[in-house]
């Protein structure tokens, strides 16, 4: 008696884990029910790392260039287009050094995320004295003013560095650091493989002074989430004049996102036929008050809109 017990038991325990499974599951969700649909693949594009520890080089992998200091902390001057078999198209500097992106900062608007630990073994490029050459459009030059104080060179919005695990000109042993480090190609898209996953992000990480990293969309416009809507089982409260107000963001795919983890990203089925975009469970929407990227006058709305941070929390609680 005692054996079949303990038996139901643990009968009971793996239904509920099944039951909070149930948002990922993979199944079609409609407006009255609790499943969802994936709205792509289930590869994360450089998910969730710090700008510290997401840097992901060893001592052991900086100690050899370090007698280049000098190299790869000035000025890019005449940037130039390379290419091997791995990584097809990149930019380098004058000297030959390797450049790279990094998938949590943000190119609309431009903001560099990489500062103290992060910034010695990524260097910034000055954005003084930089010239583009053949491949590379010299209109998609640009700067952002990092939290120093000083200019950083951009490439179509994207923040520059070198590697110091860089021993030699020619080296490419940032590529793919950390899931989130690539080298830069002549447009300001990732090198290589990861290139085909960056036509136009739909979905990626910002820094907020305030609110620390929020989600916002492919035009870097912040993006929320309402209390009165339902994680589980996934329901809408926003309807009729709501929708005026706060814009349900469309499914995405999710091989087009940064710095968030692409298996929480699913579809909902709105009642009026349309697929709203998910993130862990809680559906996302963008706020017709905020007039540029970068605005969060959602938040705290009405006491229950707020952003939505790279884990899927309410900012600021």
């Amino acid at each position: 008696m005692e054996k079949r017990r303990h038996i139901a038991y643990a009968g009971v325990s793996v239904a509920m884990v099944l039951l909070t499974a149930a948002c990922g599951s993979g199944e079609d969700n409609t407006a009255g029910s609790a499943n969802v649909q994936p709205a792509g693949g289930s590869q994360t594009v450089g998910a969730g790392t710090s700008a510290s520890a997401g840097a992901g080089a060893t001592a052991g992998d900086i100690g050899a260039g370090a007698g280049d200091e000098a190299a790869r902390t000035g000025p890019a001057k005449r940037l130039t287009v390379e290419k091997n078999a791995e990584l097809g198209s990149f930019v380098t500097d004058s000297e030959g050094w390797t450049l790279y992106r990094f998938d949590e900062d943000t190119p609309k608007p431009a903001k560099s995320t990489c500062n103290d630990d992060c910034a010695t073994k990524w260097p910034a490029v000055p954005a003084d004295d930089a010239t583009a050459t053949a491949g590379i459009d010299s209109g998609a030059l640009g700067s952002v003013t990092r939290s120093d104080g000083t200019q950083q060179l951009t490439l179509a919005g994207w923040p520059v560095y070198r590697f110091a695990g860089d021993t030699q000109p020619g080296d490419t042993k940032g590529q793919g650091v950390g899931g989130t480090w690539n080298a830069l190609a002549p447009d300001g898209k990732p090198a290589g493989k990861a290139a085909a996953t960056d036509d136009s992000l739909q979905l990626m990480v910002r820094n907020d002074a305030e609110l620390g990293k929020v989600i916002v969309d492919g035009d870097g416009m912040t993006v929320y989430r309402f209390d009165k809507d339902s994680a589980w089982p996934m329901k809408t409260g926003c309807l009729g004049a709501c929708l005026d107000t706060w814009k349900p963001v469309k499914a995405v795919d999710t091989t087009k996102v940064a710095g968030v983890d692409a298996a929480k990203i699913t579809s909902f089925k709105r009642p009026d036929g349309t697929r709203q975009a998910a993130f862990d469970c809680w559906l996302l929407y963008t706020f017709t008050g905020d007039e540029k990227p970068g605005d969060t006058n959602g938040q705290g709305v009405k006491g229950t809109w707020f952003a939505v941070t790279d884990k899927g929390k309410k900012a600021g609680r």
